[in-house]
């Protein structure tokens, strides 16, 4: 029963805290469980969206001690947020390149430790192309990309699926194309999560 492929559609933003706890679990989830992660684009406040309210921005800085100790303790990651409000949009377009490329997950790390560890700017063209660089793209033809349609539609297209399905927020991983998990889950709980579909797939079968 482990050998049966199960594959987990995920989407996630850049700048969302909980999507960079989640993908550090499917990483361990993937090398473990052998399950195929296929990253899947969402933007939590696109560009232009209406201010955020200063009591809503308020809690969030009020939380992020308690979110940093916790990500701490139970992910082993030290919490250096970038700046809040940015736009991830360039982001999300060099993550459809990236895959095309080869290293679509290891460009997903990278940003993500760019952004919640190292505190740079993600939407800054120079930081992009950095964190590019550092997966072995070329700045050139990755500065290139962000500029082609082509990858753009592929974001826009992620998002459009995720509305259809009533996806509202993020993480939200899909598994084995039906059966959907909100939130940063643990490890413990994203495997029991693979052994239970898996069951289900050869009962079904």
């Amino acid at each position: 029963m482990d050998s049966i492929p199960v594959r987990v559609d995920v989407w996630s933003d850049f700048v969302c805290p909980w999507c960079d706890l989640a993908f550090t679990s499917l990483q361990k989830l993937e090398e473990s469980h052998g399950v195929e992660m296929v990253s899947r684009s969402y933007e939590l406040r696109p560009k232009g969206s209406p201010p955020m309210p200063e009591e809503y921005r308020k809690r969030i800085d009020d939380a992020q001690p308690q979110f940093n100790a916790m990500a701490l303790e139970k992910y082993g990651i030290t919490i250096n947020r970038g700046p809040f409000g940015i736009d991830s949009r360039p982001a999300l377009i060099g993550a459809k390149y990236a895959e095309e490329q080869g290293v679509g997950k290891a460009y997903h790390d990278a940003m993500y430790r760019a952004y919640w560890e190292e505190a740079r700017d993600i939407e800054q063209l120079d930081v992009l192309l950095d964190v590019a660089e550092s997966v072995g793209l070329e700045r050139e033809a990755f500065a290139t990309a962000l500029e082609t349609p082509s990858y753009l539609h592929l974001v826009l297209a992620d998002i459009t699926q995720a509305q259809g399905m009533g996806l509202q927020g993020v993480p939200a991983m899909i598994f084995a194309g039906k059966y959907l998990v909100s939130g940063a889950q643990p490890y413990d709980v994203l495997a029991n999560v693979v052994k239970d579909v898996r069951s289900r797939l050869t009962n079904s079968a």
